[in-house]
């Protein structure tokens, strides 16, 4: 009966949670328009804040690869054609992901790709071992103690990369995602993003990639 009720209380309160994070993504969303709308009725442009995350997928083999970049795809988790991590955008990850922006893609996730990426595709790593998040309860047991025992505490954490984001991620497993439906569709999938090709910072772009990878 005591088990009953305590769990109850843990589903209440992640509902609570679940709702508060839904309105504070829509509020945050709300906010960002109306600041656009009210720089252009003023005649300027608004300025987003700097992205605080990135999500960064590799799309090149390990075929005449450097060993430095090399070593920074492994630093990144990266090992693989097709697998995508979360990275906090910091100096020092810019510089390494400067390193390997001929080998990898990367842009700005929005809350809803992070959703489907975890929920489609998200495995956690237990014990060494790659276990699919079909419980919160495997949540709970790794990341409770840092106030994460949902999958969507654990989207807020990385989306919003909260205070206990390095734990949040490292307990993620690199996402394997699937080539591109249709294909890359560009003539040379090598060259930079805004040379017509694949690879670089693609900003909010990364988007679309990841759902036709996903």
């Amino acid at each position: 009966m005591i088990s009953n009720q305590s769990n109850k209380a843990k589903r209440d309160a992640i509902f609570e949670r679940n709702a508060a994070y839904t309105q504070e993504y829509y509020d945050a969303e709300r906010a960002l328009i109306q600041a656009k709308r009210d720089a252009k009725a003023a005649g300027s442009y608004y300025v987003e804040a700097q992205p605080k995350l990135v999500f960064v997928v590799r799309i090149k083999g390990i075929n005449k690869i450097a060993p430095k970049p090399r070593k920074v795809l492994q630093l990144l988790r990266l090992l693989q054609i097709n697998a995508g991590v979360f990275v906090k955008v910091t100096k020092a990850t810019t510089e390494l992901l400067k390193l390997v922006e001929p080998y990898v893609a990367y842009g700005y996730p929005s809350v809803a790709t992070i959703r489907k990426l975890i929920y489609k595709r998200g495995y956690g790593k237990v014990n060494k071992q790659r276990i699919a998040l079909s419980d919160n309860s495997i949540i709970e047991a790794a990341l409770g103690k840092y106030g994460i025992a949902s999958v969507e505490d654990l989207i807020h954490e990385i989306y919003t990369v909260g205070p206990n984001f390095k734990q949040a991620n490292n307990f993620l497993w690199p996402f394997k995602l699937s080539n591109p439906s249709g294909g890359w569709g560009v003539p040379r999938k090598f060259q930079h993003f805004i040379q017509g090709g694949s690879t670089g910072n693609r900003e909010e772009f990364i988007n679309q990639l990841v759902k036709s990878m996903n």
